[in-house]
């Protein structure tokens, strides 16, 4: 199944092999995690709870959203401007540099197309409809963040892409050429010629595999965007780690960061962060604008579809942080921060509409890996 991807093989394998994250066959979480993290008394779930469990998995129809494009026809006023367009994917425009992060238009996070994880809510715009992009990049190879339809996509255009070590691989197996990859391994650096702009892979705590078997055999990052004149920082999947600290004091501070809210679960604390830990994250990092990601898009853990939201809006001011929540496709500037309209809540107003309902998905294809995102 092409969907899959490529195991990384040659000099990319040498390569990996050398990083001081690869610990016998495999790459490891080696800085600390706080603890507490994991509730001890929490329990895996299984995988009809994954499928079948919680209320209120899915919107009771479409999210609102706006059409970015007359937005994006027109420049910014402060030179740093980003658009949400579902999970963890999001258009940012920085000193007129437009880099995409972990782009998933394909409807289902999953390698088939008939089973997994199904989206209840699509993009806001096509991928054929986007401008112009300079760069794509990819914190790791879980479904949710690298999509098989998407990146066969893109592979048509003549677009650089920067992602973790390894995952080049998966790449290069569906169409991008070798020279426009770039894979980074922690605290590695690439400059995007002629642009000014540079991209830093950082810590995060997750894992990564497409499969049952090879699992952690490609590394998962956090990445920090720098121009010369703004920073953001985007976490892609993650649990709190005492990492974040050192990132700020060596990338930061950041006028946008964009962290994970959602799809978390209390035998989950590790790897995902959830709405109260990444307000923790954010202190970490130094504060700034935050922009919650990874929510919205897909049901792929036991809590209601808003709770991420719901949870963050009652959260955040006791934390003193700046909340950023667009409509899906709404483009917005860190710089003018306002105050957070709750327009999710309209949605449930409105009767459930069957093809929304993940209740359908009755298994997911053998080689699905486990958590999937």
């Amino acid at each position: 199944m092409k969907s899959l991807g490529k195991k990384p093989q040659g000099a990319r394998l040498e390569r990996i092999k050398a990083s001081p994250l690869w610990v016998g066959d495999q790459f490891r979480n080696v800085h600390p995690i706080i603890p507490g993290l994991r509730d001890p008394n929490a329990s895996m779930p299984t995988l009809r709870e994954f499928l079948c469990g919680g209320e209120r998995r899915v919107p009771r129809g479409p999210l609102p959203s706006m059409n970015p494009l007359e937005a994006w026809s027109k420049s910014s006023a402060s030179g740093l401007r980003a658009t949400w367009l579902g999970h963890s994917t999001v258009l940012i425009e920085i000193d007129g540099v437009r880099v995409l992060t972990d782009p998933v238009w394909g409807p289902r996070a999953s390698p088939s197309r008939l089973a997994g994880p199904k989206r209840f809510q699509p993009v806001p715009i096509s991928l054929r409809a986007l401008p112009p992009i300079d760069l794509v990049v990819v914190s790791h190879d879980h479904y949710d963040h690298l999509d098989y339809p998407t990146i066969r996509e893109l592979a048509k255009r003549n677009v650089p892409f920067v992602t973790s070590l390894g995952v080049g691989a998966h790449l290069e197996a569906w169409g991008v050429e070798a020279k426009r990859i770039v894979e980074l391994d922690w605290w590695e650096s690439h400059s995007l010629p002629n642009t000014g702009l540079t991209v830093i892979a950082a810590p995060s705590q997750h894992f990564s595999g497409r499969g049952l078997h090879g699992r952690n055999t490609t590394l998962w990052s956090s990445l920090v965007i720098r121009s010369p004149r703004h920073a953001v920082f985007f976490s892609g999947d993650t649990g709190l780690t005492t990492e974040y600290q050192t990132i700020r004091e060596r990338l930061g501070p950041f006028d946008l960061v964009m962290l994970e809210v959602g799809a978390f679960h209390p035998a989950w604390g590790d790897i995902h962060l959830g709405p109260e830990n990444a307000l923790k994250a954010l202190a970490l990092l130094g504060g700034g604008p935050f922009l919650p990601i990874h929510w919205g898009t897909f049901s792929l853990a036991m809590h209601a579809w808003d709770q991420p939201a719901e949870r963050l809006l009652e959260l955040a001011p006791q934390a003193g942080a700046q909340l950023l929540m667009p409509r899906l496709g709404e483009a917005v500037e860190p710089a003018h921060v306002q105050d957070v309209e709750p327009w999710w809540r309209v949605v449930d107003m409105s009767p459930r509409k069957p093809e929304l309902d993940v209740q359908e998905e009755t298994k997911l294809p053998k080689a699905m890996s486990w958590p999937i995102d």
